[in-house]
């Protein structure tokens, strides 16, 4: 009997650290663990006590990568909460507002985390080296995303211009469409990654996933819809914790969520994809059919596809929003009534995947829960049967190999555990 324990720390291209264990028995795999073992945030018992409006500045501060989802998700639960109804330019702000975080946080990831993969190269450093113009072109693509949160928003990183209602300040017209030149560019530039994405050499992987992501009809939803499965659910989000549910793993300070009765699933980019595909914006749709994409994405790895794709869908929807928009008379909607006491949901498309968000308020407007489920946790226990998958074929690689295969598995997802800069502490043991 021999026994082998690697472990490797501290490699980058992850948002957030985290761990994987693997078992291996008689070269079978007997057990896999992907751990995240970051810190308690605390955030919902912050969320405790404090007045409904201060829910949004606050939840806005859990992510620097994607903040505006969670001061969006925030905010449509109070709004329901006070009877309030976005509508028109109000509306079109909040979803500017998502489309420049997709735009952003998706060139990050695209450019500098995940093409180094499929180049063989350790970093983006290195790939600016060969290719320089692609890494610039995910830079330009990222500042154009900064430019529309900093517009609409007051600033690119945790936004402060929203508020319960609304805005506190709204953009001019004149102030929109200065935003249309750099947009027009940013399409030249996706269509052109997109052709070079497409080309790329993938493993040849293909799993059974469960797609769910939100749904709206006639539009790529991004701010509402219902939740829908590719199993066949369809449900307004109040109904999400009577289908999916959190479960606790010993060897995780993350929760693994699942679909009651069913197992592990996937949300962000490739759901949203396979889901939404016929509302692709016009653009998008005529490119997936020119470079011959899969209506239905199931390799994980072309994720980087698809991922290129809604950056074009948020530039697309950008572009509509500024040809279409009239500064609102006002720039935020009173309460129609008093709160009446009780939960409020609420759903976002993050750049990852679906984030929820679950308040108790009282009729003083306090709240006194608050559960916050975001889009790498509903994602981990997916992402762990992805890895068991992968090792499972390769157990015979020697322990690099094995740790770069579960890096780039992992790195498919753009999981943000935290807003650490490294990732992957690897252990395995072979007895």
């Amino acid at each position: 009997m021999s026994e082998k324990i690697v472990n490797i720390d501290y490699v980058s291209r992850v948002e957030g650290e985290g761990s994987v264990y693997i078992k291996i028995r008689e070269n079978m795999l007997e057990d896999l663990q992907f751990k995240i073992f970051e810190p308690p945030r605390f955030f919902e018992a912050l969320l405790k006590g404090r007045k409904y409006d201060e829910a949004p500045d606050i939840t806005s501060r859990i992510c620097g990568i994607c903040p505006v989802a969670y001061q969006l998700a925030s905010n449509q639960a109070m709004e329901k909460a006070l009877g309030i109804k976005i509508g028109g330019s109000l509306k079109d702000l909040r979803k500017l507002l998502n489309c420049g975080q997709w735009i952003e946080s998706h060139a990050l990831h695209i450019y500098l985390l995940h093409l180094p993969d499929f180049f063989d190269l350790p970093d983006a450093i290195s790939l600016a080296k060969i290719n320089p113009q692609l890494v610039k072109s995910g830079l330009e693509l990222k500042s154009i995303g900064n430019m529309i949160i900093s517009l609409v928003g007051g600033r690119p990183v945790h936004p402060v211009n929203v508020r319960v209602g609304g805005f506190y300040k709204v953009p001019t017209k004149e102030e929109i469409e200065s935003l249309k030149p750099k947009v027009e560019k940013g399409i030249e530039i996706i269509e052109e990654t997109l052709k070079i994405v497409a080309k790329l050499n993938f493993p040849n992987v293909e799993e059974n996933y469960e797609f769910v992501a939100m749904v709206k009809p006639d539009e790529y939803p991004m701010i509402e819809g219902n939740i829908a499965s590719s199993e066949g659910i369809n449900i307004p989000v109040e109904k999400w914790e009577e289908n999916f549910e959190e479960i606790q793993v010993p060897y995780s300070n993350a929760y693994h969520v699942v679909h009651k009765g069913k197992g592990s699933f996937i949300t962000g980019p490739l759901a949203r994809y396979a889901l939404n595909y016929d509302n692709l914006t016009p653009r998008a749709k005529e490119l997936s059919e020119e470079l011959d994409f899969n209506i239905i994405e199931k390799n994980p790895y072309r994720s980087i596809i698809i991922r290129s794709l809604e950056v074009l869908v948020a530039l697309e929807e950008t572009l509509n929003i500024i040809d279409r928009y009239v500064p609102p008379p006002r720039a935020w909607i009173e309460p129609k009534h008093k709160i009446n006491p009780g939960y409020y949901a609420s759903v976002v498309e993050a750049p990852r995947g679906l984030l929820y968000h679950k308040y108790f308020v009282t009729s003083e407007g306090m709240i006194e829960e608050a559960r916050i489920v975001a889009p790498t946790t509903m994602n981990q226990k997916r992402m762990e049967d992805d890895l068991k998958h992968i090792v499972s074929k390769s157990l015979n690689m020697d322990d690099v190999h094995l740790m770069n295969i579960c890096e780039k598995m992992i790195r498919n997802y753009d999981p943000c555990i935290s807003c650490a800069t490294h990732f992957l502490d690897l252990k395995v043991e072979k007895i």
